[in-house]
């Protein structure tokens, strides 16, 4: 089998002293492909370099909206230069996105900062991938006002009508460590009926652990353990899921085989 981890942060220093040996163990399990999405302006050459040196690791270069004190305008300017720069080896802008959980967070900066790394991707002809907390339902009206080329909706757990919006507007929906824990009811309930063409394997790791590793680093060594778990939700064998979302994964970020 092989399998593609959509959104992995394995650039940062949960990783720094054992980040050969995770990706050792990673490949021994097929896990040949990680997509390693940016948090800050700070952090991208770093990403970036990481990604050169390392194969099988594809960078997604963006501002994270809940690390809005971070942001500037410059820093939004320099997004289109540097997608320019690296056109050969990014593939898409993010971690971008919404995130209204903490009401404190200043929601018009967040929109402003969100549709202008949008037109970056317009401009760039790249996919999205997209980190969204209580905030579908603006993101969707923002993204029916901005188009992209399609993307990934990380950790989804929205309804199963965002979701649909969300397909319709050419996105997929991901599916983390979330879904390994028994109460996940609503997570359980869209894995098991969406569509699998719409459905792509992710870790977040460090964060958002398997519960086989609860309070435990997250490591990307774990998406079999996720990839089991949508087997069994869908009544399918991990080949046939494997091949599905690899393929899904592929298909939305155009990483070749």
């Amino acid at each position: 089998m092989e399998l593609i981890d959509t959104h992995c942060h394995l650039d940062t220093d949960a990783f720094c002293n054992d980040r050969p040996e995770v990706l050792d163990r990673c490949r021994e399990q097929g896990i040949n492909t990680i997509v390693v999405p940016a948090i800050i302006r700070q952090d991208w050459l770093q990403l970036l370099m990481l990604c050169e040196t390392q194969k099988g690791l594809y960078p997604a270069l963006g501002l994270h909206p809940m690390f809005l004190p971070d942001h500037t305008d410059l820093h939004l300017k320099e997004l289109d230069e540097w997608l320019e720069k690296h056109r050969d080896t990014v593939v898409a802008v993010g971690e971008i996105g919404l995130d209204y959980y903490d009401k404190q967070m200043d929601r018009k900066r967040q929109q402003k900062i969100f549709e202008s790394q949008l037109f970056s991707a317009q401009h760039a002809g790249l996919p999205v991938i997209l980190h969204v907390r209580r905030a579908h339902d603006r993101v969707l009206k923002t993204l029916k006002k901005i188009p992209v080329k399609g993307g990934i909706v990380h950790a989804f757990s929205g309804s199963m009508e965002q979701a649909r919006q969300y397909i319709d507007l050419g996105f997929k929906l991901g599916f983390g460590g979330t879904m390994t824990y028994a109460h996940s009811v609503k997570i359980h309930a869209l894995a098991r009926d969406l569509p699998l063409e719409s459905i792509v394997l992710e870790t977040d790791a460090p964060d958002m652990v398997v519960a086989s590793h609860r309070g435990e680093r997250n490591s990307p060594e774990y998406l079999v353990d996720i990839l089991q778990s949508l087997a069994a939700l869908r009544g399918m064998t991990t080949e046939q899921v494997a091949e599905q979302t690899t393929q899904n994964a592929r298909d939305i970020l155009g990483i070749e085989a």
